[in-house]
């Protein structure tokens, strides 16, 4: 089964992954951006990138898929710059799969 992409955001921050085929969202609500990601998830999207600043107001929505296997939500920068959510969650699910946080520059 091929899984499709799909990006959510403001149109800044992800009209560039049209280039690559992935279907782009434009939302700014967040009743908007959770209905976007349940029909996307819905649709069998195997990825889903949101823009930090987006997803800090679906938390809730983005933890009811942290289980599932799909859609994996990737938390991505907007335009406006990072918020450090996405690269959070990354060092977190690794630190989960290694046992240790191995991307961290800490010593």
């Amino acid at each position: 089964m091929a899984y499709k992409i799909g990006v959510i955001g403001d149109r800044d921050s992800v009209l560039p992954f049209k280039l690559f085929g992935f279907d782009v969202r434009y939302e700014a609500d967040a009743r908007r951006v959770r209905e976007a990601i349940e029909e996307m998830a819905d649709a069998d999207y195997g990825v889903i990138y949101l823009t930090e600043h987006l997803a800090v107001h679906v938390e809730e929505t983005i933890d009811r898929y942290k289980e599932k296997m799909t859609p994996a939500i990737i938390l991505i920068p907007s335009h406006l710059g990072t918020l450090g959510i996405g690269q959070r969650q990354i060092n977190e699910n690794v630190e989960k799969a290694v046992g240790q946080n191995i991307l961290s520059s800490q010593e």
